[in-house]
C-alpha cells in the first residue's frame, strides 16, 4: 500500500531535500568563512543547488556571459550605465516612451532638413530584424513556459519549491514598484550577483548550508516537541458502487 501523506512526512521531505547534498562530513575547528587548504574546493563544499558547472557556463557562456560576468569592464559598464540612463529619464524625469519616440523623430528631420538633399542618409530597418526579434520573443517566452510546467510536473520538490518562492518574491516587488522598475532591478541583480557570487562562491555557499543546517536543527526540536506529539489519523474515502 502507498504511504500515507502526513505533515510530518512532507515537512520530513521538504528538509531531506534541501539538505540531501550536505552529508559530507565537515572539518572541525574552523571559522565561518575559514578554507580547508587541505582538501579541494569541490570536495569541502557542497555546490548551492547542486551546481557542477563553472557559473560562466551556467549562464550560457558566450558574450553575453562575459558581461555579467564582467570579463570586459568597459562593456559591461557601458550596458549597465545605458540601463540606468534609460530608467532615470523614465522614472525620475518622467519622460513616457512616445515623447521620446517623437522628440527622436523630430530631431532627426530637422537634421535631415538642413543637410543638402543629396547627401540625406536613408534610414531603414531591415524586416528581417523584427522578423527575428519576434521569433527570438517567442521562443524565450515558451521555453520559460515549457520550463514551469516541467518543474510542476516534475517530482523534484525542491526546485519546484525554489520556483514558487522566486515568482512569490517577484509578484511581492512588483507590488512595490512598476514593471520598468522591476526590469531595472533585475538588470541590475544580473549585473552584479553573479560576478559577486562567482568572486565569493566558497563563502556563500558555505554560509548558505550553515542556514540549513539551522533550520534542520530548529525543525528537529519542533517535530521532537510538537509534531511527533500530535495524534495521526488515517483518511479512509467511502466507496460509492
Amino acid at each position: 500500500m502507498p504511504e500515507k501523506i502526513t505533515a510530518e512526512n512532507l515537512l520530513n521531505n521538504i528538509m531531506d531535500t534541501f539538505t540531501e547534498q550536505h552529508n559530507a562530513p565537515k572539518p572541525k575547528n574552523m571559522s565561518f568563512f575559514e578554507e580547508d587548504k587541505s582538501a579541494s574546493v569541490s570536495d569541502q563544499i557542497n555546490r548551492l543547488f547542486g551546481r557542477q558547472k563553472p557559473v560562466h557556463n551556467v549562464l550560457g557562456g558566450g558574450k553575453s556571459a562575459d558581461v555579467l560576468l564582467w570579463r570586459n569592464k568597459k562593456i559591461s559598464a557601458s550596458v549597465l550605465t545605458g540601463a540606468t540612463a534609460i530608467w532615470v529619464i523614465f522614472e525620475w524625469l518622467n519622460y513616457h516612451l512616445l515623447t521620446m519616440v517623437f522628440f527622436a523623430l523630430l530631431i532627426g528631420m530637422l537634421a535631415q532638413f538642413a543637410w543638402t538633399p543629396s547627401k540625406v542618409p536613408r534610414v531603414r530597418l531591415p524586416e528581417e530584424l523584427f522578423a527575428n526579434i519576434g521569433v527570438s520573443i517567442g521562443a524565450e517566452v515558451n521555453r520559460f513556459l515549457g520550463y514551469l510546467q516541467n518543474v510542476a510536473c516534475g517530482g523534484n520538490l525542491k526546485q519546484f519549491l525554489m520556483v514558487v518562492l522566486s515568482l512569490w518574491i517577484a509578484a511581492v516587488i512588483g507590488s512595490w514598484c512598476n514593471f520598468l522598475t522591476v526590469l531595472y532591478i533585475g538588470f541590475i541583480g544580473a549585473h552584479t550577483l553573479p560576478v559577486l557570487y562567482e568572486r565569493y562562491e566558497d563563502q556563500i555557499d558555505s554560509f548558505v548550508y550553515k542556514i540549513l543546517d539551522q533550520l534542520q536543527h530548529q525543525y528537529g526540536k519542533i517535530d521532537s516537541k510538537v509534531l511527533s506529539r500530535i495524534p495521526k489519523g488515517s483518511f479512509k474515502g467511502k466507496k460509492f458502487e
